[in-house]
């Protein structure tokens, strides 16, 4: 498995990705803007060519703010979420990050152990945060260093 930055190369996979995993997925053209956004860092999973999942952050004066983590069903429980999530902390501490912060459904709860056993702790919850369905969201936040 390789995990490098996303390039047009691979939107069409990973927009594929974005409708099999989210009930409001990040169109196309959306993931295309992100590739010239300086703000942006969106890296995937792949083997052999084949996307495996990606990895979304926006960062705003050393604060990070990850917008979607997402992998193929076939692809799960294989290591693959938790190294794109490894790499974004790598790539955000070799930045000078302050912190990497997200949003997580209160029902996904391998995604929560998975972000706790990297670190990230509760910083509070946002009510009603998801649709389709409705639910409440945990907001995580991993210190990387004191602002």
């Amino acid at each position: 498995m390789n995990i490098h930055p996303m390039t047009e190369n691979y939107l069409e996979q990973v927009a594929s990705l974005e409708v099999c995993c989210f009930s409001k997925p990040w169109s196309r053209e959306a993931l295309k803007e992100e590739l010239g956004n300086p703000q942006a860092v969106f890296l995937v999973a792949e083997e052999k060519g084949e996307v495996l999942g990606y990895i979304g952050m926006h960062v705003v004066f050393g604060e990070g703010y990850m917008d979607n983590l997402a992998v193929f069903p076939h692809a799960r429980r294989k290591g693959v979420g938790k190294n794109l999530v490894e790499t974004l902390i790598a790539w955000l501490k070799q930045h000078d990050g302050l912190f990497l912060t997200l949003e997580v459904r209160l029902s996904n709860q391998a995604a929560i152990s998975l972000y706790q056993s990297l670190g990230f702790e509760e910083a509070g919850r946002r009510p009603r945060f998801y649709q389709e369905p409705v639910e409440d969201a945990l907001l995580m936040t991993l210190t990387l260093r004191n602002q």
